[in-house]
């Protein structure tokens, strides 16, 4: 599989595959392809389909195939941002919030994962439950915004606003602190929760979360009368 990622701030990644190459999606993300591509959905086992409803995604997964010869087919991002190719294989296992994934090779296995603190749980917003990418191939992730890379060294951390963080990988920790002083929580418009990631390993951060966005229009928007 060959492809090429363009087009940023609302880019586009198309990929070109072999006769035989399969691709993942998520219900929807094809926006264009060769005549020649199979489509199947798939549901992937009760387990898998469980995590998928908790995360809010959708409960099945398309399987494109390219049949009787090479093949096209092209995945766009949903929102201005960038999109990210991930080589994921054992020990390199990537933890992406939730939504971002939007394509992958057929190796490349999509799972649900959660906090593993209480105090995560319940106060993580929107960093409580996210994505796996594991097993072996290419993985590629739609991000919000410009997207800010830093290598965390073993017990280095990073605090993090929530929402922020686009992705890490899975040699990272993660949890949730509140703001330091009643005052800092009432009156300082940076909300009650944290997000702290510790090294070491590489994370990516987006300038400008979907949410962010929306809350920033909101107040433009008619309200119906």
């Amino acid at each position: 599989m060959r492809y090429s990622i363009e087009g940023e701030p609302m880019p586009v990644v198309i990929c070109e595959l072999e006769a035989g190459e399969k691709m993942i999606t998520e219900k929807g993300a094809m926006s264009w392809m060769s005549p020649n591509m199979k489509m199947e959905t798939v549901g992937g086992g009760v387990g898998k389909m469980f995590g998928r409803i908790l995360s809010g995604e959708s409960l099945f997964l398309n399987n494109y195939t390219a049949e009787r010869g090479p093949g096209m087919i092209a995945f766009a991002s949903s929102f201005t941002g960038a999109i990210r190719a991930f080589e994921i294989s054992p020990g390199k296992n990537m933890i992406c919030q939730k939504s971002a994934f939007l394509a992958s090779t057929a190796g490349v296995e999509l799972s649900t994962f959660f906090q593993k603190k209480i105090g995560s749980g319940f106060f993580g917003g929107e960093g409580f439950i996210m994505q796996k990418l594991s097993g072996q191939g290419v993985a590629f992730v739609e991000f919000d915004g410009y997207i800010k890379e830093y290598e965390l060294a073993a017990g280095q951390a990073m605090i993090i606003d929530t929402g922020y963080l686009a992705a890490m990988e899975e040699t990272c920790s993660i949890d949730i602190q509140s703001v330091p002083g009643l005052k800092n929580m009432v009156f300082g418009g940076e909300g009650v929760f944290n997000t702290r990631i510790t090294g070491p390993g590489k994370i990516y951060l987006q300038s400008m979360p979907i949410s962010q966005m929306a809350g920033a229009l909101l107040p433009y928007i008619p309200s119906g009368s």
